[in-house]
């Protein structure tokens, strides 16, 4: 889910949509989530017999194909970012409830270029802190490190860890699995950071995410594990996307047709932007699918009200039957996908984040 607190900084996103203001690249070149085109964009071929047709077609409509214009609201209207919002109705922003969290940039490579993070520190911490990996959310289609601001604060002062935030590749241009891959590289990089991360504990290393981030978390840790990569200490999955067959749990059934958050019809927007339907099973998708013998801990917050409620609870089962002692669901009573994402709006906010810091202290010290 993207932020609606103004930006720090603003980078570019060329490919459908919206074009921001830029920053300059990294030291390695253009950072990929700024990248132009993408695998997932339509091309005219001058040689096809009905390129006339098509020419015409994107004349007509401003665009080439319909992806192009759908797009372009969810990013710009998903959370009114194009609106000014009365200042009265939002939370504080992030910087003034954490104050005291270092922020800076940072580029982990990959084989197609940098891979822009943000790192969020606690001010005046030790040495040796543990690690959050964490992916933003937004649909696999939107979204930036910048809009999980407060979640990744957040984690960072009330665990006492030092948080990577990943902006990967999006869809529709940059479909599976390019956002995926981009994570992977990430973990493998703070796996091997001798310099931003010299201090750090590596093995202690969490994967987070929210949303459609939750689903890159789970899945991260599958690939991790077939590339004979260290395991996560733990997964930590906010909003999780567990199942890519939506339609077969009773909850998304009942409350996602009108929901408000997301519904029926955009989950088919994304689903069909992210992957082909032929791969909706496939266990980096869908990781409920996976062999999960030997899987981390891992903690899943939702609510009652989120429609993938019943997916939550059909994965923690599967962990459990795979032998998976470390497994938590919290779930909130009444509350929507996202509950988590907006500060002092819910006591239930709060209380999630209490669950995840006594799983955190857990099975990153010991205790508890």
């Amino acid at each position: 889910m993207p932020g609606i607190y103004p930006r720090r900084e603003q980078h570019v996103k060329e490919g459908f949509g919206v074009k921001e203001q830029s920053q300059p690249a990294g030291p390695q070149g253009t950072p990929v989530d700024q990248l132009p085109g993408g695998t997932g964009l339509s091309r005219i071929d001058p040689n096809d017999p009905a390129a006339p047709n098509y020419e015409l077609v994107a004349q007509l409509r401003g665009a080439l194909s319909l992806r192009e214009m759908m797009i372009e609201p969810v990013r710009t209207g998903y959370l009114g970012q194009d609106e000014h919002i009365d200042p009265k109705l939002l939370p504080p922003p992030p910087d003034e409830l954490f104050p005291n969290v270092a922020v800076e940039q940072a580029y982990a490579p990959s084989p197609d270029g940098p891979i822009r993070c943000e790192v969020f520190r606690p001010e005046g911490a030790p040495s040796n802190l543990p690690v959050m990996l964490y992916f933003h959310g937004g649909g696999f289609m939107v979204g930036s490190s910048e809009d999980t601001e407060f979640l990744t604060r957040k984690m960072c002062v009330q665990n006492d860890l030092v948080v990577v935030s990943v902006n990967y590749r999006l869809a529709p241009e940059w479909p599976f699995p390019t956002g995926l891959d981009d994570c992977v590289a990430a973990y493998r990089w703070v796996l091997e950071q001798d310099d931003a991360l010299e201090d750090v504990d590596k093995s202690r290393i969490v994967f987070a995410g929210d949303s459609s981030g939750s689903n890159f978390a789970a899945a991260a840790a599958l690939r991790a594990r077939d590339a004979g990569l260290p395991l996560p200490a733990a997964v930590v999955m906010l909003g999780p996307v567990c199942d890519f067959n939506f339609e077969q749990y009773e909850s998304f059934n009942r409350l996602a047709p009108k929901g408000i958050v997301y519904d029926s019809a955009f989950v088919g927007f994304l689903r069909g932007a992210y992957v082909g339907h032929e791969d909706w099973a496939h266990p980096h998708v869908s990781p409920i699918y996976a062999d999960l013998r030997g899987y981390p801990p891992t903690m899943l917050v939702v609510g009652t009200a989120d429609p993938i409620v019943d997916g939550a609870h059909a994965f923690a089962r599967k962990l459990e039957e795979a032998g998976n002692r470390g497994v938590e669901l919290f779930v909130s009573e009444g509350m929507p996908h996202g509950f988590y994402f907006f500060p002092r709006l819910f006591r239930e906010e709060e209380e999630a984040y209490e669950a995840v810091e006594k799983f955190l202290k857990k099975h990153l010290t010991g205790v508890g």
